[in-house]
């Protein structure tokens, strides 16, 4: 073999070796929002935690997914006697997997109020190997978790909430939600399932639902109508049906798995429940709002969580190959358009990043109950428009590093990239797709007057900037914002108006949020200052200051070093 096929499989694996062994100390701008929310005491506390299992990731996690990621589940719907048992088989490899991240404390932190940012901090580093399979479990049966601990009787919590919190993967439950249905999707309303009160505590659930991932769930929550109730959203209760009764399937059987562009480890079905034993979970006609406000809202957040870990892993992924790849004579990471890649992508998970830990203060404080009036509208808000920013940034930013490796990154056996573009896809998807969003959130601010609030957290923010090196910056933003807010209102007022052109409003006022956090962090000065003010200024540029052209900016090529600090070095 010659001496260059030799050098270029040396730098291959020195690539792929540079997977840092302790993901989270590794990480400084993790550490850093960390630090910005948290007493040091529990700072001391999530350091220790995130180091341990950010190991697990790097260590065992990462290759155990690998693994499995080519077997899918499996429907088995009769043993080899002819019992139905409606199973779904899954590689070996994939309940080990399931196990450490059980096994990290994630579901543990679920059942107390106050433990958003563990919860946050275990979520993103799984997530540095995409959803893998367990990431929409672990967000189903939080979001199940709380829908219990907030609006069960006290006799659900007790036989339900200790194994949903187990931390023995083999000893614990996983919770799903199912909503749609085939008439439906997004049209929440619309669902037909009927629910028969009968007469013991217990209701009897029927009817098909279309889109059930976690499949294989120990339990799962469903809206149904009650005989008689309200049309639409209003008729709608919220109802938690045991995958088992004695030991036999209660009542459903499972028409089909789905074949998914992504997360394909994770079983996704069509559902027909026929008389399904069911408990009733709030308020008979709270259902809607008792999922929205517990279930959804936790999805949204969580969904972002995993979108910001993608985001990392594909900086990881792409600035590691450039420092080691050499073309042309040269280090790829020596080019200026690689670098200037690079740097959007390191932009991306930064502002994700920054937005994404601000909306776990707001969702700890919302699970705490101590969440004032102003800061519960902002997060209805925020989760909403956070999702559809983050969402939006993985694809695009895992597209960007999957350039960086050139026809490499396309390969499944080379990269983990391809799976996690495929996954960030379907997190686009999930909990409400892009337009969906967009619509609620307009919803939401004219319903509930909660524009002034949107518009002040933000512009209060980007005036509050006195340091006159971020002040340039602030300044751009600042101007694109108020015109933004002008056009919101707009949109408000004149319905036809808001219907064709508020996505493209809200996603740029989430821009303008994200960097008046990025800004008010670099303020706080310390190492990472010059990263995150030239991230600040580059997503200015890109998406608020219509005028702004990187050829006429004399200090582009300055801020792009800035960004990238000595990671390519």
């Amino acid at each position: 073999m010659s001496d260059a096929f030799q050098n270029a499989r040396t730098a291959f694996n020195a690539w792929r070796a540079d997977f840092p062994t302790d993901p989270y100390a590794a990480d400084l701008h993790l550490d850093l929002v960390n630090a910005r929310y948290l007493s040091e005491e529990r700072l001391a506390g999530v350091r220790e935690m995130g180091s341990a299992f950010g190991r697990t990731v790097a260590e065992d996690l990462g290759p155990l997914v690998e693994s499995y990621q080519r077997h899918d589940p499996e429907l088995v719907k009769y043993d080899g006697l002819g019992n139905r048992t409606e199973e779904i088989r899954f590689d070996p490899a994939y309940h080990e997997a399931g196990a450490l991240v059980w096994a990290s404390g994630l579901m543990r932190d679920a059942g107390t109020p106050g433990l958003s940012f563990e919860q946050a901090t275990t979520f993103y580093l799984a997530s540095l190997e995409g959803e893998m399979g367990h990431m929409c479990a672990a967000t189903c049966t939080t979001g199940t978790t709380r829908v219990l601990r907030r609006s069960a009787s006290q006799s659900i919590q007790e036989e339900y909430l200790p194994a949903l919190t187990e931390v023995d993967a083999a000893a614990a439950l996983r919770g799903s939600q199912f909503l749609t249905e085939v008439q439906g999707g997004s049209d929440v309303g619309s669902v037909a399932s009927p629910a028969v009160d009968h007469g013991d505590g217990t209701w009897r659930v029927s009817g098909e639902k279309w889109f059930c991932s976690i499949a294989d769930g120990d339990v799962f929550l469903v809206l149904a109508r009650p005989e008689g109730a309200l049309p639409g959203t209003k008729g709608l209760g919220c109802f938690l049906i045991p995958r088992l009764v004695d030991g036999q399937p209660n009542g459903f059987s499972i028409r089909r798995l789905k074949d998914k562009l992504g997360t394909m480890s994770m079983a996704s079905a069509e559902i027909d429940f026929d008389d399904a034993i069911a408990h009733q979970v709030g308020d008979i006609d709270e259902g809607f709002k008792i999922m929205v406000t517990a279930m959804l809202n936790t999805s949204r957040w969580m969904n972002a969580l995993g979108d910001v870990g993608i985001m990392r892993r594909a900086y990881l992924e792409a600035s590691a190959f450039a420092r080691h790849r050499e073309a042309f004579g040269r280090r790829i990471a020596d080019f200026p358009l690689v670098r200037r890649q690079i740097a959007q992508i390191k932009a991306e998970w930064l502002a994700a990043l920054h937005s994404t830990w601000h909306l776990t203060s707001l969702d700890e404080a919302v699970d705490l109950g101590t969440a004032s009036a102003a800061d519960g509208s902002f997060h209805r808000y925020l989760v909403n428009a956070n999702k559809l920013a983050c969402s939006l940034a993985a694809t695009q930013t895992v597209r960007e590093a999957i350039e960086i490796l050139g026809g490499n990154g396309a390969i499944e056996t080379f990269s983990v990239l391809p799976r996690l573009l495929r996954d960030a896809v379907v997190y686009e998807q999930w909990e409400g797709t892009h337009n969906t969003l967009t619509a609620q959130v307009l919803r939401d601010l004219g319903r509930l007057d909660l524009t002034g609030t949107v518009i002040d957290r933000t512009a209060t923010l980007l005036k509050g900037i006195a340091d006159p090196e971020l002040g340039a910056t602030a300044a751009r933003a600042l101007e694109s914002f108020e015109d933004l807010a002008f056009a919101a209102r707009r949109s408000i007022d004149d319905a036809e108006h808001g219907a064709m052109h508020f996505r493209s409003i809200l996603e740029r006022l989430t821009r303008a949020h994200q960097v008046a956090l990025l800004l008010d962090a670099a303020e706080g000065g310390g190492p990472l200052r010059r990263e995150l003010a030239a991230a600040a200024a580059s997503i200015t540029g890109r998406f608020l200051d219509r005028e702004y052209r990187s050829e006429d900016d004399p200090n582009f090529t300055q801020m792009v070093e800035d960004l990238l600090g000595p990671d390519l070095d």
